[in-house]
C-alpha cells in the first residue's frame, strides 16, 4: 500500500515538473511598448536636465 502511493507521488511529481507555460507576444505590440518607455525615460530626463533644482538664471 505504501509503496504504491509513493510510487503514485513520484509519478504525479515527475509530470508536474514536464508542464511547460507558454505565452507568445506579438512583437510588433512588443516593439511599440518598448518605444513607448523609452520615449517616456527621455521626455523625463529632458525635463530633469531643463530645470536645475535651487538655481535660477
Amino acid at each position: 500500500m505504501n509503496r504504491a502511493l509513493y510510487a503514485l507521488l513520484i509519478a504525479a511529481a515527475m509530470l508536474s515538473g514536464c508542464v511547460t507555460i507558454n505565452i507568445y507576444f506579438p512583437a510588433a505590440a512588443a516593439e511599440k511598448a518598448a518605444d513607448r518607455i523609452i520615449d517616456e525615460v527621455w521626455q523625463l530626463k529632458k525635463e530633469q536636465g531643463a530645470k536645475p533644482e535651487g538655481k535660477q538664471p
